[in-house]
């Protein structure tokens, strides 16, 4: 008999025989748990009892009469983080040598229970994971900072999937008590605010791991007077793709940068109960042409980087963390990689379906480096999230990280530019990393659209999962393949009278034509959906306002390339989605970076004006 688990289990055995657990009373344990284990084995009853429509107990020790549905022991010899689950004629046995393999154990009957009812198939599991460490990185710095009620609905759904690592990428979304200047407008996440997050992981198996930025991607701080000192650029620069940046987006490799991440730190990390401690580091764009010039043409812009590098580390070390840190500038001189300390974990992030982990995860392993590979969901810069390239890019990283000996496996969820994709867009990308990261061979056969349903929307009719699947798959009917995000972004935020870019070129009428089509199609499909999650209806709408984004995108660019009039309506088009953005975005997420986000699509208004006739 077939049975679908996600994650994949690693090894499972079933056969034609069921066994009716119809009248089973009785969830037992014998062993000494925490009160946190105690607590999820009676919520498991509880979850059993609602779907089979009928009570079932739980109990410390054997009941005296009625009979038992699970009985769950600890037990040497399993792997950490792994469990042995058999069903049989006389129920279900759960034995695992740590509470969070009993946890996952719990996570992967419940699933059995809803898919076959009071009739379960007889099987046996044996089970552990690929990664120790399997991550999410939620980017709640670029706009989005998500309520408490989201975060801890969001927590939930990654302990469903067997994930035991959460970090929250932050620039300047925490409440630091001497910077309100930087934080005023962002809604931020307080000290208590992580505390209780911390907590509610933990009673999870889910570790928070502190993060913040410390040397690039400062410019939300280094636009202010009071912190332009700081700047390795405090004027502004020339940025990669030749345009001007009007304030600098990294610190500059000096002393005072360093007391000032000092202070930070001191009142960042005793929040955290976690020994890891992600300090950011990446696309330091402008270093080497400012403060450090001098420097940089004597010794090299990478050698600059890593000397600053090795001082912040020695900063962690004070508060007793092992530093993580993005692994792509030291990437740019591989020969260097050796000197680093081999403490430190490398965060090796590539976000393409073709990205050369292969290579990089080589580099890192025979330097002695520990290190995570971080692919991501492909959902940001998006609207409609890119099925083919997630899947590809997060299977990428997991076989080379498991070649190579990675420590863990952080899937990457940004919000650049706005923040436009809603959360279920992520839940695919979120999924498959799950499944990839805890047992990959096993889950290379994922049915990911079962699996979407299953877990994420627990819609009976399949059409939700199906849907996020498929509008994934809509930017194939065109050639252009802009990278890191989709074209239907790309043409939302065009100007089109700017001179055309070059992805422009293999844009045809026809190709936006059919995605229109398959637009429509799909959004006529979702109301027919019958998601039984509390924000079902969130969802649907959600899911409707990116496929309207994505359809306004296409459809100015036709009315461009065919010269028609279709200013009124592409205009009121927009407007109805601005307004609706507003409105969903307050549903999950604070007010604070709602209008930074509503201005990139209001900014999009004056380049309809060329339709006008």
């Amino acid at each position: 008999m077939s049975i679908a688990i996600f994650p994949a289990p690693r090894k499972i055995v079933s056969s034609k025989m069921t066994v009716n657990i119809s009248g089973c009373e009785w969830v037992c344990f014998s062993d000494d748990f925490s009160m946190t284990l105690k607590k999820h084995i009676c919520d498991f009853s509880a979850e059993a009892s609602r779907i089979l429509t009928q009570p079932v107990k739980t109990i410390g020790g054997c009941p005296a009469s009625g009979r038992v549905l699970l009985v769950i022991r600890k037990t040497e010899n399993i792997a950490p983080q792994g469990y042995e689950l058999e069903v049989g004629k006389d129920g279900a046995q759960l034995e695992a040598s740590d509470e969070a393999g009993i946890f996952y154990g719990l996570q992967t009957l419940i699933q059995i229970i809803k898919e076959h009812g009071v009739m379960l198939p007889c099987c046996k599991i044996s089970d552990y994971p690929d990664f120790k460490n399997r991550g999410v990185m939620l980017d709640v710095s670029r706009c989005k900072v998500p309520t408490m009620n989201s975060m801890l609905a969001y927590i939930d759904l990654l302990a469903k999937m067997k994930l035991n690592q959460l970090q929250l990428y932050m620039e300047h979304s925490f409440a630091f008590s001497a910077h309100e200047t930087v934080w005023r407008d962002t809604s931020p996440f307080t000290a208590e605010e992580i505390i209780r997050l911390e907590a509610y992981c933990a009673e999870r198996f889910i570790e928070l791991v502190p993060n913040l930025n410390s040397f690039g991607h400062f410019e939300r701080w280094l636009k202010y007077p009071e912190y332009k000192h700081l700047a390795e650029c405090p004027d502004g620069f020339k940025k990669w793709n030749d345009t001007w940046a009007e304030c600098g987006s990294t610190l500059k490799p000096h002393a005072d940068t360093l007391k000032f991440l000092n202070r930070l730190y001191s009142e960042f990390l005793p929040n955290f109960a976690s020994r890891y401690f992600n300090v950011g580091c990446d696309e330091t764009w402008e270093l080497g042409q400012g403060w450090s010039k001098k420097l940089a043409a004597k010794t090299g812009k990478t050698r600059v980087y890593l000397d600053f590098l090795l001082k912040i580390h020695k900063l962690v070390e004070k508060y007793d963390r092992r530093m993580m840190f993005w692994g792509d500038i030291i990437l740019h001189e591989p020969e260097l990689i050796k000197e680093l300390p081999k403490n430190i974990i490398a965060l090796n992030w590539g976000y393409e379906a073709t990205h050369p982990f292969n290579e990089q995860c080589r580099q890192f392993a025979s330097s002695g480096i520990p290190f995570y590979v971080c692919p991501g969901t492909s959902s940001w810069g998006s609207l409609t999230g890119r099925t083919a390239n997630c899947i590809a890019n997060l299977a990428n990283a997991a076989e080379h990280g498991i070649k190579y000996g990675a420590e863990g496996f952080l899937n990457t969820d940004w919000g650049d530019n706005g923040h436009h994709q809603y959360l279920p867009v992520s839940y695919l990308g979120i999924l498959c990393g799950a499944c990839f990261s805890w047992s990959y061979k096993a889950s290379r056969n994922t049915d990911f659209v079962k699996g979407l349903n299953t877990l994420c929307f627990e819609d009976s009719t399949g059409i939700l999962g199906k849907t996020v699947y498929e509008l994934g798959k809509v930017l194939e009917h065109v050639k252009a393949r802009p990278g890191n995000c989709t074209v239907f972004n790309r043409l939302l935020f065009y100007n089109f009278e700017d001179k055309p870019e070059e992805f422009l070129k293999d844009i045809e009428v026809p190709a936006l034509e059919k995605c229109i089509a398959d637009f429509d199609r799909l959004a006529a499909q979702i109301p027919l959906s019958a998601p039984g999650i509390p924000d079902g209806d969130l969802v649907k709408a959600e899911l409707h306002n990116n496929i309207r984004m994505a359809r306004h995108a296409a459809a100015k660019a036709i009315a461009f390339m065919r010269r028609k009039d279709e200013y009124l309506p592409l205009k009121h088009d927009l407007e109805t989605i601005k307004r609706i953005h507003e409105q969903l975005w307050l549903s999950r997420n604070r007010p604070g970076g709602l209008k930074e986000s509503s201005d990139h699509l209001i900014k999009t208004l004056p380049a309809l004006e060329a339709l006008r006739k």
